[in-house]
């Protein structure tokens, strides 16, 4: 798959998950598999440029290529500028939010609230491909509400604006992430244009990903909350798509080797107050299913030093692989 001169290893793509897909979590999915892995989504809005968590979510220091950005926002112009500097700070592709249903994103006519305006939704895109000096791809969903779905046209004002490729999550923004994804409206967009199409939505196996792709025709999958806490499902789905493989389940040691390295990684990015706030759902997540896996959960969270829980964190698998 080729996105603009970046071509990808595969069609296995990291939704851009606010909170989750920061630079460590990236960095694992890449090394088990991931074609693409897109950042958070980063405000457009200047007064918010310069805060912590922005500075934050734009950090990709030693990150393996392409690095995609996702920004958000309602005003061509914001939007523009917020492609333009992203680009400047190492981005190689930006994408834009029009795909996420939070209300705090969709109460400023962002994310997927943009999807009711056509208009809009075509200024935006024709202004950040002229600007953005990168490749620029697109999330979406398939429309405002079940009434309303737009995908097709949305999808083909984003063809013409430029847009390189295109994301659906298969969720309408009134459904969020309830009932079942509906791939039949993928299949339709796939249909309609000649840019790669992306299906995301209800993917966690490997054999569901091999089955959205038979039912939608799409040129690859995109995985969300599937990955919490598993970044080597994107091996067992690469394997699985290319022979019909999968490989054995990670043993307990190996969870450890990954779970420590994802640790570190949440310290040095956020230094260790806030690093050890954030490892807390990412440790319950590896944990699920897991033998005593709830009881040291709540433990765990408990603990306020990075020492602390990374000691805690080894014992528990040193335990689990006794």
């Amino acid at each position: 798959m080729q996105i603009g001169a970046h071509v990808l290893r595969n069609g296995l793509f990291v939704a851009p998950m606010a909170g989750v897909t920061d630079r460590p979590f990236r960095a694992l999915c890449r090394r088990y598999g991931a074609g693409l892995a897109v950042s958070e989504m980063v405000s457009s809005r200047p007064e918010l440029r310069a805060t912590r968590k922005s500075r934050l979510r734009r950090e990709h220091g030693g990150e393996t290529g392409p690095v995609s950005v996702q920004i958000a926002g309602a005003d061509p112009r914001m939007m523009a500028e917020a492609a333009r500097l992203n680009a400047a700070e190492g981005a190689e592709i930006i994408d834009i939010n029009m795909g996420c249903p939070a209300k705090k994103v969709c109460n400023v006519a962002a994310g997927s609230a943009l999807l009711s305006d056509e208009p809009l939704v075509a200024r935006i895109l024709e202004t950040v491909v002229a600007a953005a000096g990168v490749p620029v791809t697109l999330k979406i969903r398939t429309g405002p509400s079940p009434e309303r779905r737009n995908a097709v046209r949305v999808a083909q004002i984003a063809e013409s604006a430029g847009v390189r490729l295109l994301a659906v999550h298969g969720r309408t923004r009134a459904c969020g992430f309830r009932g079942e994804a509906e791939f039949d409206t993928i299949a339709e967009v796939k249909s309609r244009v000649r840019i790669p199409v992306i299906a995301n939505g209800d993917i966690a196996t490997p054999e569901d990903a091999r089955r959205v792709l038979a039912v939608t025709g799409a040129d690859g999958v995109m995985i969300g909350r599937a990955a919490h806490g598993r970044p080597w499902l994107f091996r067992a789905i690469a394997s699985f798509l290319r022979d019909g493989s999968t490989p054995p389940p990670p043993g307990a040691a190996q969870i450890r080797a990954v779970v420590l390295e994802h640790l570190d990684g949440l310290y040095a990015l956020y230094g260790e107050e806030l690093g050890v706030r954030i490892a807390r759902k990412h440790v319950g997540w590896y944990l699920r299913g897991l033998p005593g896996g709830e009881a040291f959960r709540r433990e765990a969270n408990a603990i306020a030093t990075a020492a602390e829980q990374r000691a805690a964190v080894g014992r528990y698998f040193d335990e689990l692989a006794a």
